[in-house]
Formats: C-alpha cells, structure tokens, sequence
C-alpha cells in the first residue's frame, strides 16, 4: 500500500504542477475542476492520464494516514513491549517522532533551497515561513497554501499533529477511552468539513491540519485494534476494487459526497494489493521501502525536470522525473539513515 500510495503523490504533484491539467479537490472543492474532468473524460486523449493523476493522485495521502494509524496501534499497543505495560511519556513520545521527521524533512528541504535558486523561478522566501517549516507548524498559519514551500512539505506538519493527538487521546493508557468520544470525534470532525464554503480559506485550513484527516486516522487506529474479519475471498476483492473505482469517481462528483471518497479510497487500495500477482507485489513493496524517501526528494527532481513536460514531450519527461526520484530516493534514504 506505501508503494502505491507513494507513486500517485509523487506523480499528482508532477502531473498537477502542468498548467493545462485538471486539478485536484484536495483541501477544497471545486465544481470547475469537477466540470473540467468531465470534459476530459468525455474527450479522451493520451493526456487523459496525466489528468486523472492530477485530480485523483493526491488520495495517496489519506493511505499513509491509514497506515501510519495501523502502524501505531501495532506498534504502542499489540508489541510485546506493550503487552507487558512499558509506556513512553507523552513528551518523550512526541519529541522522538518529532525528531525523526525533522531529520527526514531537513535533508530533502536544504538540498531542494539550493535546487531552488539554481534553476529558473526560485521562490521568494519570508522569514517565517522557512521558521515554520523548519518547525514544522506552519500547517497552523492563516494561509498554509501559500506559506508553505514546497507544498508537499505540509505532510510534516500534520504528521507532528498526528502523533500529538495519538499520544494523547489514544494511546494504550487510555485504550479505556469511551467509545462515544471516538465516535463523536469521528463524526464530529467528517460532518464539519460541510459548514464550510466548499472553496473557502476556512476550510483549506482546516484540511492542512489534522482535523481534516482524524476521520481516516480514527477508522485506520479501529481497523488495527478490530480487525477479526475472516479474509475475504479473491472474488470479493474484485468486487471491491470495481466497485470502490467506480465510487470514487461517483463521490468526487459532489461536495457532500466528496468528504467520504478517502475511506474508499482505502477500502480499494486495500483490494487492488490483495490482487496484486507476485511480481507486482515485491515491486511495490520495495518501492514502499523508500517512500519516505521519495517523499523528501521528489520536490527537487520535479522543480528541474518539469520543463521537459512543459516545453516538450509531457510523457517522456514524466518517466524521466519517476526514474530520477527513484534513483535519488535511493541516495537519500542512505543519507538519511546517518543522521539517526
């Protein structure tokens, strides 16, 4: 599922950076981009692709919120070191995962500054926003679309919340929590997002932060500690797969309906991978085993192959930029692991 997930950020943040694509629905909703997929769903072309990984790639942030629930439970909660009781302190537990995205974020985020101004169209940085994002609450400023460079960096910010709110509200000591407070916190926190204008500030802030994703985390951290479900048959995984592809397409449609396409988006993730022959599978795989890499150093492959897709061959600059973050990936997950 990294694997998977992984690939569709890194291709929506190439694909979406194209001028003439689709965008997404990611932190607001737009029925223009909406109108504008039909048109290129009923026009199909070559570039259709590029339009459907622009406007549906970006889901691939939702999976990594699914999992880093899963990964948590399994980890604080059904461990052998947590059968036995031993607990972390709230602030050792949250400086220790605020460590290790700081260590991963500053090597990509040097080395992306320094790409920055040695190729055309450098950003202009303000001092605050490079304090925020060194910081890494820059998700908290008025407008983090804006504030935060590169955008794909806001991932960090809501990861530091997302530890913060597992720490304190669901870690093994307070397994006992209620269940209706889990429960409201889930409706409470999906149902919100409808009293904000689809297109407005308000609601893109509150999509940068981590009230946007409790939803997908809440049902990642149940299906962990739940999961008693007998595995289901190859033929429900193919009817789960259809129909999860056809409702994602379906929900993205409508603003109401738009705010659940995340938890489908799992569900078809999930069954896509139970299909996976082998082959596939040990590809994936290891393209999950650098995700976190590719995370960081996308950005700077991107910023310096894109005009290759912008004033040339769209797709052979694609395959370019996917090779090179894979090769640099490799590079940075070394580096990065001296810094542990």
């Amino acid at each position: 599922m990294r694997g998977i997930a992984i690939l569709a950020i890194v291709l929506h943040n190439y694909c979406h950076w194209l001028g003439k694509m689709v965008q997404e629905n990611e932190y607001q909703f737009s029925e223009r981009n909406v109108r504008r997929l039909m048109v290129e769903v009923a026009h199909p072309s070559w570039e259709l692709i590029t339009h459907l990984i622009s406007f549906f790639g970006h889901y691939g942030v939702p999976v990594f919120v699914f999992l880093s629930a899963y990964g948590l439970v399994m980890k604080y909660e059904k461990s052998p070191l947590a059968v036995e009781g031993k607990e972390e302190g709230a602030w050792a537990f949250i400086w220790k995962h605020y460590k290790k995205l700081f260590l991963m974020m500053i090597v990509g985020y040097s080395a992306y500054v320094m790409v920055d101004y040695m190729t055309p169209g450098p950003r202009r940085y303000e001092f605050w926003n490079v304090v925020g994002q060194l910081g890494m609450f820059s998700n908290l400023y008025k407008d983090p679309d804006h504030d935060i460079w590169p955008g794909p960096y806001w991932y960090f910010g809501l990861m530091v919340q997302i530890y913060i709110v597992y720490r304190l509200v669901f870690y093994p000591r307070n397994l006992r929590t209620n269940k209706c407070v889990i429960g409201g916190l889930f409706a409470v926190t999906l149902l919100a997002q409808l009293f904000f204008p689809p297109e407005g500030l308000s609601l893109q802030w509150y999509r940068y932060n981590v009230f946007g994703s409790l939803p997908i985390f809440i049902v990642g951290v149940l299906f962990a500690r739940h999961n008693r479900f007998n595995e289901p048959t190859r033929t429900t995984y193919i009817g789960l797969a259809i129909a999860s592809t056809a409702l994602i397409f379906l929900f993205s449609l409508w603003f109401a309906t738009w705010i659940i396409v995340p938890f489908v988006i799992c569900i078809g993730t999930v069954a896509i991978v139970k299909l996976l022959p082998q082959f596939l599978m040990n590809i994936f795989s290891w393209v999950g085993g650098i995700s976190a890499a590719m995370f960081v150093c996308h950005p700077i492959t991107r910023k310096v192959i894109i005009p290759i897709s912008r004033h040339g061959d769209l797709f052979a600059g694609l395959l370019l930029y996917l090779v090179a973050t894979i090769v640099l990936a490799m590079i940075f997950k070394k580096l990065m692991t001296q810094f542990k």
